[in-house]
């Protein structure tokens, strides 16, 4: 067979590989636009930050050596323009000579990938507004802050990549500054969750404007919508992707409402011998089992090998997604897999949430760091939606744990089973993951009633703060009573049965306590406060600075 690929990196790349290790026989040409072929594009805004300091780091494989090693031909500054799918046949133009010519196949692969999304902004095309997507722009963006000695920078998106470049800036000593049109960054986080790096961002000296859009651009400032202006040298546009499909206009195959590839579960289109993959192609969703758009590298890597399988007649298909992605931000680290508690709403899908703030290893081993999981599950079954960490150490280990509870469809009291790997540096006996099992199995089953801080600041209820004296001096929630855990049971008297009470300790294990106490002596109005103080303080610190 002769197959033709377009695009190169971990989808096209990736395809071209698997193939030739299933076949001699086949000829393989891949096309590609730009100038390289392979990658680390997730390493990008670590070499402009200087954190990799090698170029060469940055290349898996040049188009040289994936040529030599595969037997591919490849040809990069070739821009595929136009599909006819009906005649076998692309047209190609060399980007150098601008010459364009055809070329037949009988196997056609589409991995275009995606492009940043640029609006047409006043002032958007100043030469010190720059968007990252692989080496070329990122050689770009790296002499620029040599020679033009940039001192300011504004990241427009609080995504991971703006964040991660947010974060590299600083490095750099730039003083800098994000500009995010939602309500808080990384939009498949909770605000909740959210907070917690809002605040970190911030002491870390970072500037952060939320629920802010920028509306124009001129040489020296970036305009938001209310008319604030931000000085800068240089702005980075991190605002999200689009699938780079438009030379697929003319060709029949079949595209989505946000202009994806629409593929069935081994890649294939809607035409026969066309298939597609990558950050240009839709997935299915393994919890909601909708078709969406998932740009990670993983699953197009996972993608590649089972359109390599298609092609050459073996049985595999692709069984989803659940997007789940890491991010280090400054000393925090964010992780999500599955849905969110915005994704479930907008299903109008029934479920509860729990919330545990645990150390990632043993609390009297040095160094103990506080990781907050958020879990969401069916009220039914008690089976995984979904999952959200922000931590510092050890996040990585639990969100793989919870994606792949997630994958095959267990329950949260699968998660008290789990026997994890446990040493004092590593760990604790009761894990945070099987610690969020048991939370979540008393939601599920009523024995505890959370509370969240958007709630509590609404819910008319008295809060009852159980903490120890020495921890009350550190800040009380307003007109909080304060009954040390200890002395509950002697003080009841204290409190009203025909009132409703959140109570809060630190991170939420006294405050389950209390609760029962409570419960066990006829008060029936009781919640709480997911996270305790510790969460509650979080949130609160985040709005009061937005």
């Amino acid at each position: 067979m002769k197959i033709c690929i377009v695009g190169g990196v971990a989808g096209g790349a990736g395809v071209a590989a698997r193939l030739r290790r299933h076949s001699e026989n086949h000829t393989i040409i891949m096309f590609e636009k730009g100038e390289h072929i392979s990658y680390a594009n997730c390493g990008l805004p670590y070499y402009i930050g200087d954190v990799i300091t090698d170029e060469e780091e940055l290349y898996l494989q040049t188009p040289k050596s994936f040529s030599e090693r595969f037997n591919v031909d490849v040809r990069v500054l070739n821009e595929v323009l136009r599909v006819d799918t009906e005649n076998k046949t692309l047209m190609i133009k060399d980007v150098i000579s601008g010459q364009q010519y055809s070329e037949s196949y009988d196997v056609l692969v589409l991995s275009p990938g995606a492009k940043p999304l640029v609006f047409p902004l006043p002032g958007i095309d100043l030469p010190h507004i720059f968007t990252l997507r692989n080496v070329r722009d990122t050689l770009t963006i790296k002499n620029y802050i040599k020679q033009k000695h940039v001192k300011k920078a504004v990241v427009i998106g609080g995504g991971y990549i703006g964040l991660e470049m947010a974060e590299n800036l600083h490095r750099l000593n730039i003083a800098t500054t994000i500009v995010e049109a939602a309500s808080h960054v990384v939009n498949t986080l909770d605000d909740d969750m959210a907070a917690v790096l809002h605040n970190h961002i911030r002491e870390q000296g970072v500037s952060l404007f939320l629920n802010s859009k920028a509306v124009a651009f001129d040489e020296h400032q970036v305009i938001l919508h209310n008319g604030d202006k931000i000085s800068t040298d240089m702005v980075i546009l991190s605002i999200g992707v689009s699938p780079e499909t438009a030379f697929l206009s003319d060709s029949g195959v079949s595209l989505g409402s946000r202009k994806e590839i629409l593929t069935d579960a081994q890649g294939k289109t809607n035409i026969e011998h066309v298939y597609a993959l990558g950050d240009a192609a839709a997935v299915r969703h393994v919890v909601s089992n909708a078709s969406t758009v998932i740009p990670l590298a993983s699953p197009a890597n996972k993608q590649a090998r089972i359109i390599a399988d298609a092609i050459v007649g073996k049985s595999s298909s692709y069984k989803g997604s659940q997007g789940t992605a890491i991010a280090k931000v400054f000393e925090k680290v964010v992780a999500v897999t599955g849905e969110n508690e915005r994704s479930l709403m907008m299903q109008n899908r029934p479920f509860l949430t729990s919330l545990t703030i645990s150390y990632h290893h043993a609390s009297y081993y040095p160094d103990a760091k506080r990781m907050i999981i958020k879990i969401y599950f069916s009220p039914d079954q008690g089976t995984l939606l979904g999952a959200q960490i922000v931590g510092e150490d050890g996040v990585d280990k639990r969100i793989d744990t919870l994606a792949i509870a997630i994958r095959y469809g267990m329950k949260v009291t699968d998660l008290q089973d789990f026997e994890l790997a446990y040493a004092p540096p590593f760990g604790s006996a009761k894990d945070p993951v099987n610690m969020a099992g048991y939370v979540a199995e008393n939601v599920l089953t009523n024995k505890t009633h959370l509370i969240f801080p958007a709630q509590m600041m609404h819910i008319d209820a008295k809060i009852l703060d159980v903490r120890d004296d020495d921890e009350v001096c550190e800040g009380i929630i307003a007109n909080a009573i304060h009954i040390p855990l200890p002395q509950l049971r002697t003080r009841l008297s204290e409190l009203d049965k025909s009132s409703a009470y959140v109570i809060y300790c630190a991170v939420g294990l006294r405050g389950y306590l209390a609760e029962q106490i409570l419960r066990h002596h006829g008060f029936e109005n009781i919640y709480n406060a997911a996270g305790g103080y510790v969460f509650y303080q979080e949130y609160l610190s985040s709005q009061t600075n937005s």
